[in-house]
């Protein structure tokens, strides 16, 4: 019952932060116009959205990072080498989407950092998971007891981390295209890892994931149709990347393939349709990710959030299943 209590405490609290914040921060953004840069590839529907404030990843990062301090200063929550490296990723990855973002708004253009300067960063804190989480005692074998699955990696396992990070951060970054799309999914995707969590022994994971689930529906009354702001690269580079790192902490790497069916499916199109077009110089889809692709047969926007929100919860609800049977 108190760990019930605590729970729905985080959520809450990082809710009310998060709306706090938000309200303390969109004037802010505007008055320095710090806006996002919209491509005319997308269509004529997003371009009136060009100059929309961005960075608003921070209206749930902070609320996230200060509650969980919080709850570590004042007792309520214990450290652990694995909540350290849960608040290294989701802290370093934010900055590198931050970093991307203030590049793009003082140059006027969508360019931030390049491709290998993120990929450098990315390494970097990946290293950092790999020795904290080495220096915790953690385990280099990729285990499925269900399954039968026990496969030794040994030094590989840093690839493996790094391979999920970089994979989970740009896939919501890609996903995150339409009003409340990314962040309406992220939030579904980490009520389901709380609940894992909780029911497989990482209390610390499981209270961090509802802090921030919280703290994303705060963030989506400012986010949803027609959005006040976007998270931008610092919100959803850190969303992918720390969704990624639960998956690896908790040993549930698969159950992250359930959970995050919506965001895998996005990225799927995304190079089914390159590879089609490079090959056989022919496109599978109308425009990628696939939310565009609907956009395109004339779907409305808020209907095409709707059905991928619900279609989430569907794999949300399956994962939770998959992920406390294996």
């Amino acid at each position: 019952m108190l760990l019930l209590t605590k729970a729905v405490l985080a959520a809450c609290l990082g809710f009310l932060l998060s709306v706090i914040l938000g309200l303390f921060l969109l004037p802010v953004l505007r008055h320095f116009n710090i806006g996002q840069r919209i491509s005319s590839y997308v269509g004529k529907t997003h371009i009136q959205k060009n100059g929309t404030p961005t960075m608003g990843g921070l209206i749930f990062i902070l609320p996230t990072t200060l509650l969980t301090l919080a709850l570590l200063l004042t007792g309520k929550l214990s450290y652990t080498s694995n909540l350290g490296i849960v608040l290294l990723v989701f802290l370093g990855y934010s900055l590198i989407g931050f970093l991307d973002d203030f590049l793009s708004i003082k140059r006027g253009n969508n360019e931030g950092l390049n491709e290998y300067q993120k990929l450098i960063l990315q390494v970097l804190i990946a290293i950092g998971f790999f020795y904290i989480y080495m220096r915790g005692g953690g385990q280099t074998s990729w285990v499925v007891g269900t399954l039968h699955i026990d496969i030794e990696m040994s030094w590989l396992y840093g690839l493996f981390i790094l391979f999920i990070l970089v994979g989970g951060s740009n896939a919501v970054n890609l996903t995150d295209g339409l009003d409340g799309l990314a962040g309406g999914l992220s939030a579904i995707a980490f009520v389901a890892f709380s609940l894992i969590s909780f029911v497989v022994g990482f209390e610390d994971i499981g209270i961090f994931s509802l802090i921030l689930a919280g703290s994303l529906l705060g963030f989506l009354m400012f986010n949803t149709h027609p959005a006040k702001v976007f998270m931008g690269d610092t919100g959803s580079l850190a969303l992918g990347a720390v969704m990624g790192a639960i998956a690896i902490l908790t040993h549930r790497e698969l159950t992250l393939v359930v959970v995050a069916g919506v965001f895998i499916i996005e990225t799927l199109t995304v190079i089914i349709q390159n590879f089609s077009v490079l090959a056989f110089k022919r496109k599978v889809f109308l425009m990628t990710p696939l939310h565009h692709h609907f956009e395109k047969l004339g779907w409305n926007e808020q209907d095409i959030v709707k059905v991928f929100w619900v279609i989430g919860l569907m794999f949300a609800m399956a994962g939770i299943i998959f992920g406390v049977w294996i």
